[in-house]
């Protein structure tokens, strides 16, 4: 009877075991699918907050009439942009919008690594093609269907690929080292502003997504949400500092330049050097055999997305671009009662 009964007992306890083991396992994969909608859902916000910020930067600027008065100011980054827009009730729509997106990214940087968040978040660019290609009646050509179908698979990969996440816990140096770089992008940020036109807008936009890059690393390393957690942690002034540098860069890469060379560069700069840093120093991994997978996924969904860097453009085609230069006040009016 006694055996009997610890055997009873053994078997009892050993689907107990396989129960609670199940149970943990259905949870990681719905914490897991939960990382990967916020993720996509902080890429669909951006995109759309995209287009209307490009209408509202481009009729907020006064760059082009500085260039042609020959204003030095026109060199020169302008502080007073960020005030002029919060003028203009597109911006601040699309800075609501945009607050959503950075949300749903804090919840996808608790459970997946940078590289696939980043790369994911710059699938925003398709999210852009499609939704011009809907609803602003924008005509995409066979290559560019091909580069959103890219980007959607080389998603999809990431998604299947991606491990967990690693160590969320740092040392007072890279907190600096964090603090340092976003003083490095702001001061390479004035330089750059006082470049040619022709090599302005792709290194402000280069600048501008190192800066966005800094503030994924910092948000990624923030040991959670409460306000004891944020005033306490460095990564939260780091992060802070990070937006308000790098939104300033973009929208002065905006200015008068072209809007697709400025996006590709922000895409390229604001997922290469986070895929990095989580990998070599956050211990961000793979699932066990599949980390070819995800190189071929992460590869894929940047490459595709650069393809479509003229969607960061407010656009209704590319006749429309012609039509701007020809008549610059009726065109903007056009794009604007269209994103309306």
């Amino acid at each position: 009877l006694d055996g009997r009964g610890t055997g009873r007992a053994s078997t009892v306890l050993h689907r107990a075991v396989l129960a609670d083991r199940r149970g943990t396992g259905e949870r990681r994969v719905g914490a897991m699918l939960a990382s990967l909608v916020a993720a996509l859902v902080s890429a669909l916000c951006y995109g759309v907050a995209a287009v209307m910020q490009a209408i509202a930067i481009q009729s907020a600027s006064r760059r082009p009439a500085r260039i042609r008065a020959g204003d030095a100011a026109a060199g020169q980054l302008d502080p007073g942009l960020l005030v002029r827009l919060l003028g203009q009730w597109r911006f601040l729509v699309s800075l609501g919008i945009d607050i959503v997106g950075f949300i749903a990214q804090l919840v996808a940087l608790q459970r997946l690594p940078l590289f696939a968040v980043q790369a994911m978040i710059a699938s925003n660019l398709a999210v852009t093609a499609v939704f011009a290609a809907l609803l602003m009646h924008v005509r995409l050509t066979w290559r560019e269907w091909l580069a959103v179908t890219g980007v959607v698979a080389g998603v999809g990969l990431l998604g299947s690929s991606a491990g967990a996440q690693g160590a969320a816990t740092v040392g007072f140096a890279f907190q600096l080292a964090l603090m340092v770089t976003v003083a490095g992008v702001a001061v390479a940020g004035i330089a750059a502003a006082r470049l040619p036109s022709r090599a302005r807008t792709p290194a402000l936009g280069a600048i501008a997504g190192l800066g966005y890059a800094v503030l994924a690393i910092a948000a990624r390393i923030l040991p959670g949400f409460s306000p004891q957690q944020l005033v306490r942690n460095p990564a939260s002034y780091t992060l802070a500092a990070a937006g308000i540098v790098s939104f300033l860069l973009y929208a002065s890469a905006l200015e008068g330049g072209s809007v697709t060379v400025a996006t590709a560069a922000v895409v390229l700069a604001e997922t290469m050097p986070p895929a990095v840093v989580g990998v070599l120093f956050l211990g961000d991994t793979t699932r066990p055999g599949l980390t070819g997978l995800a190189v071929l996924g992460f590869a894929l969904a940047v490459t595709c997305a650069v393809a479509l860097a003229r969607f960061g453009e407010a656009s209704d085609d590319r006749k429309a671009a012609t039509a701007r230069a020809d008549h610059p006040c009726r065109a903007h009016g056009d794009a604007a009662s269209t994103i309306t």
